[in-house]
């Protein structure tokens, strides 16, 4: 599975809710009800939800619980609605392919329409072009991220096994049955968890942030923690992209990883190139030892309340799911207007993917006898994942060539 990281800005701006001519700023629930369900997409552990902008706009953002300020992943959109910029920045780009900043600007006073819920007078961030790709490695249409102004003002809880957000205004809100309650932190307007890590015999105590952003599920960085180091059972990975390019790392399993009175063993943990998680455009001043993202959160129903500092979790489904790590060592990304078109864009050494003979550029047209042009992006990584010792027939073409590989998935890690 794809470990898309979200390496996304963290601070420019803080919304702040005011009273502008008689209407207060800030998200709401429309007809003064209590609490809405919205549901949603999940994309590679992604929650996507529909967002209208300056009701003019359907789009799709990611609701991300590591980034601050609202972004927009393309100029082209707000120049459609003919929006002003306040500001103008260059971000220094990441992940090794190129130096050359990214152009992002700042505009004002945009409304932010969910279903049930109208946001006024917001600050977002937009970037000139779609630097990250989303849609791409996503394979649906993505054009932008919504964060903590949507955790701050409401108590936000995610059903991942049904796919449906529920927002409540925190003073009506009730947990309910057989919910963990587990404290966090919030410091400069992300959430932070402690979890505890076992190499051997001692656990480890972490601080982490809960990125609901990232689609991994455990990221630890090895220089945060004299105790903390890569085990010598590692793979190469890809792991996913960045403002500037392709971003990479180490994959591990580990004996056993908990927060409060969850956990699990023979975990995946990732440690990125530490050069990428400095560099990261999530970065902020607050230590952390690391990260806890999709891959774990979508094991339970979370309930994230942001104005008491606290997380509520109970198991969902997947719970008792093993961790695995792309068996076919293959990396797809959906290209053309339609996202239907499917290229191998990295494939990882020595893994049943290479071995069979498949090579980055290749273009993948069937699976197991099924044309690729009826399937989606998430229906292909699926498959190239699905469990260990499965047979694949895969055909591609290269340049002029059709080719056929017949293969067996198989876990390197």
């Amino acid at each position: 599975m794809r470990k898309l990281l979200l390496t996304l800005l963290a601070a420019f701006l803080i919304f702040s809710p005011t009273i502008l001519n008689g209407q207060e700023l800030g998200f709401k629930i429309m007809n003064d009800q209590k609490k809405v369900r919205i549901p949603f997409q999940l994309f590679n552990n992604l929650i996507v939800v529909p967002v209208i902008l300056n009701n003019q706009l359907p789009l799709k953002f990611v609701l991300d619980t590591g980034v601050r300020t609202t972004i927009l992943t393309e100029k082209a959109f707000s120049d459609i609605l003919n929006l002003s910029y306040a500001r103008k920045y260059t971000i220094a780009g990441v992940g090794g392919e190129k130096d050359q900043g990214v152009e992002a600007y700042i505009t004002n006073g945009v409304s932010i329409t969910l279903p049930g819920v109208r946001g006024l007078g917001h600050a977002m961030l937009v970037l000139e072009e779609d630097y990250l790709e989303l849609r791409n490695y996503l394979g649906t249409e993505v054009h932008g991220i919504l964060g903590y102004e949507l955790f701050s003002r409401f108590v936000v809880k995610i059903d991942y096994d049904n796919k449906v957000l529920t927002l409540s205004t925190p003073e009506h809100f009730k947990p309910g049955r057989k919910y963990h309650e587990v404290p966090i932190e919030i410091q400069d307007t992300k959430p932070y968890i402690h979890g505890t890590l076992t190499y051997d015999k001692d656990p480890i105590d972490l601080k982490l942030m809960i990125d609901s952003g990232a689609s991994h599920g455990l990221l630890i960085d090895p220089l945060s923690d004299s105790c903390l180091y890569i085990p010598e059972n590692n793979i190469e990975a890809n792991l996913g992209r960045g403002l500037g390019g392709e971003l990479n790392g180490k994959i591990s399993r580990l004996k056993s990883f908990e927060i409060g009175k969850r956990g699990w063993n023979n975990l995946l943990v990732t440690f990125p190139d530490s050069n990428i998680y400095l560099d990261s455009l999530k970065k902020t001043d607050v230590f952390r030892n690391g990260s806890i993202g999709g891959a774990i959160l979508s094991r339970f129903k979370v309930i994230f309340d942001f104005p008491n500092e606290k997380i509520y979790l109970k198991k969902g489904s997947n719970y008792k799911k093993k961790f695995f790590y792309n068996m076919s060592g293959i990396v797809v990304k959906a290209k053309g207007s339609r996202l239907s078109t499917f290229e191998i864009v990295d494939i990882r050494e020595n893994s049943s993917g290479a071995l069979a003979g498949l090579k980055q550029g290749d273009i993948i047209t069937s699976i197991n006898n099924i044309p690729t042009n009826r399937l989606e992006l998430g229906n292909i990584v699926s498959m190239l994942n699905e469990k260990q010792n499965k047979r694949l027939r895969v055909e591609v073409r290269r340049g002029n060539e059709n080719l056929k590989v017949v293969f067996r998935l198989k876990n390197q890690i």
